[in-house]
C-alpha cells in the first residue's frame, strides 16, 4: 500500500467518525441530550467538555471541583457555550446523588480517577475518564469490575486510538510491510534544568486542599503540586511513564496481539532535578514480551535535538525497515532497502493541545447508544496503564518482576504484590477487587 492510499484510507476513517449522527437519548418517543457532569474543571477537563458540547449531545448539568476558582471560570464558560447553567459542587458524592447524571467526565488527577469512575457507574453513568486510569493496578482492577457488573460504558481519554495517522500507521504495521517486528523503542525526551526548591505555603483561597489530597497522603500545599504539576509527585501521579508513557505503551499493545508483558526491569533516577518533585527525571524501563522486546526511555534534560523525528513516539524496528509512530509530524517509515522510497502520512490534530479528544467523543457516544465497547474500552485502558505502572513498580523495588497478566499478579514476589495496592488516607475505602 502506497503513501496515497493511506491518505485515502484515513481520510475515510476521518470522514466516518464526523458521520456518527444518531438519535439523542428517547424518552417517552422525544429526545433529548444526555445529562452530562464534568468533575475536575481545569485545563483538560475543559478541553473535552468543550467537544461534549460541540457535538450537541449534551446538557451539562453540573460542574464539579475542589478548587473553587476553577469551578467559577468553567460554569462561566459553559454558559457561554451553550446557554447551560450547571450547577456547581465540591464534592463528586454530592453530584452523584442530586443530578444523577447520564455521562460522567472525570478529568481530576490520577489519585482520584478510580473512585470517582466507580461511584458513577454504580450510580448509573457511562464515563470518560482520563489516562492513566489509576494510581495502581488493583483500583484498575476493580473499575473494569465496576463497569461490567453495572453494564456501563467507560472510555479512557487515549485519543491516540482514533487520531487518523495512528489509525493508518497501525493499518501499516499490521499490514507486515515493516516485516517482522522485533523490538520497539518507546521515548519522551524534553530539555529541562534542574529547577528549584519552592517553599510550602497555604492553599490559595477557594481550594480545599484536603479534599484535593483526599485518598493519597496528606502533603502541605505547594504550588507546583497544583495546579497541573502533580505528575512528578508520586503520592499522586507515576511520573512520565505514568503520564506520557501510557500513550505510547497503548500504542505498542494495539499493534501486538499479546496483551501484557512477561517480564519487566526499569531503572532511573534524578540525576538533574532539585526540585521539590520525586518522580524521577530520566528512566528506562525494558518489558519482555513472547515475541519481541520494548524499550522505554524519558529524560527532563537535554531534549531530543541529536535524533531524527521528535521528542516523542514509537520506533518499530522490523525486517523490511523502521516505522515510526510520531505525533506532530505523524508517521514515517525509512525502508532497509535504500532503493525504496521512504513513506510518510502527516498528522491531523485538533487544537487546542493538538489532540483528537473531538473523534474520541463521537466513539464514547456511538458505544452508549450500540451498547457496543467503545474503542478505548476501560479494560483496553487498564492493560495499558498497568504497563506504565509496571514499570514504575519495578523502578521502586530496584529490581525486575515477573508478570502474570491473566492472573494480575507478580510471580514469586509478595514485596512486589504487596504493591498493587496502597492504603487510602482516612475515610476513604481502597475499592473491592
Amino acid at each position: 500500500m502506497n503513501r496515497r492510499n493511506f491518505i485515502k484510507t484515513s481520510a475515510a476513517a476521518s470522514v466516518a467518525y464526523s458521520a456518527w449522527s444518531l438519535p439523542l437519548i428517547s424518552v417517552a418517543g422525544k429526545t433529548r441530550p444526555y445529562r452530562t457532569a464534568l468533575v475536575g474543571s481545569g485545563w483538560w477537563g475543559m478541553n473535552i467538555l468543550r467537544e461534549a458540547i460541540a457535538a450537541g449531545e449534551s446538557k451539562v448539568v453540573a460542574l464539579c471541583d475542589v478548587d473553587q476558582n476553577m469551578l467559577t471560570a468553567a460554569a462561566l464558560e459553559v454558559e457561554k457555550l451553550n446557554g447551560d447553567k450547571p450547577k456547581k459542587y465540591g464534592d463528586f458524592r454530592e453530584l452523584l446523588a442530586r443530578e444523577k447524571p447520564e455521562i460522567v467526565i472525570v478529568a481530576t488527577p490520577d489519585h482520584w480517577h478510580p473512585l470517582i469512575t466507580i461511584a458513577a457507574v454504580q450510580q448509573g453513568a457511562h464515563v470518560y475518564v482520563e489516562k492513566p486510569i489509576s494510581h495502581t493496578i488493583n483500583e484498575g482492577k476493580a473499575m473494569v469490575k465496576a463497569a461490567r457488573a453495572n453494564n456501563r460504558m467507560v472510555q479512557v481519554g487515549t485519543h491516540r486510538r482514533v487520531s487518523p495517522h495512528n489509525v493508518s500507521g497501525m493499518e501499516f504495521l499490521k499490514s507486515g510491510k515493516a516485516g517482522k517486528i522485533g523490538m520497539v523503542r518507546a521515548f519522551v525526551h524534553y530539555g529541562g534544568g534542574p529547577g528549584q526548591k519552592t517553599p510550602d505555603s497555604e492553599a490559595p483561597q477557594g481550594l480545599n486542599w484536603e479534599m484535593w489530597c483526599g485518598p493519597a497522603p496528606f502533603r502541605p500545599y505547594n504550588k507546583t503540586i497544583h495546579p497541573k504539576g502533580f505528575r512528578a509527585y508520586l503520592d499522586y501521579a507515576n511520573g512520565q511513564l505514568g503520564d506520557w508513557g501510557i500513550h505510547w505503551l497503548d500504542q505498542i499493545l494495539w499493534w501486538t496481539e499479546e496483551k501484557f508483558p512477561r517480564k519487566i526491569f526499569s531503572t532511573g533516577g534524578r540525576a538533574i532535578r532539585q526540585d521539590n518533585t520525586d518522580a524521577p527525571d530520566h528512566q528506562v524501563a525494558t518489558y519482555e514480551f513472547e515475541d519481541f522486546t520494548v524499550n522505554w526511555e524519558h529524560r527532563q534534560f537535554a531534549g531530543n535535538n541529536a535524533e531524527k523525528g521528535e521528542n516523542v513516539g514509537c520506533y518499530f524496528y522490523g525486517t523490511e525497515g523502521t516505522f515510526h509512530m510520531g505525533w506532530h509530524q505523524g508517521w514515517t517509515f525509512y525502508p532497509t532497502d535504500k532503493n525504496k522510497p521512504v513513506l510518510h502520512e502527516d498528522a491531523r490534530l485538533n487544537q487546542p493541545d493538538s489532540q483528537n479528544i473531538k473523534q474520541l467523543w463521537a466513539n464514547f457516544l456511538q458505544s452508549v447508544k450500540s451498547k457496543q465497547l467503545p474503542v478505548c474500552d476501560i479494560e483496553i485502558g487498564h492493560r495499558s496503564t498497568n504497563m506504565a505502572l509496571l514499570g514504575m513498580l519495578s523502578y521502586k523495588l530496584g529490581r525486575s518482576i515477573a508478570w502474570d497478566g491473566d492472573k494480575e499478579i507478580i510471580l514469586n514476589d509478595p514485596e512486589a504484590n504487596k504493591l498493587l495496592s496502597r492504603e487510602y488516607r482516612g475515610e476513604w475505602k481502597y475499592p473491592v477487587v
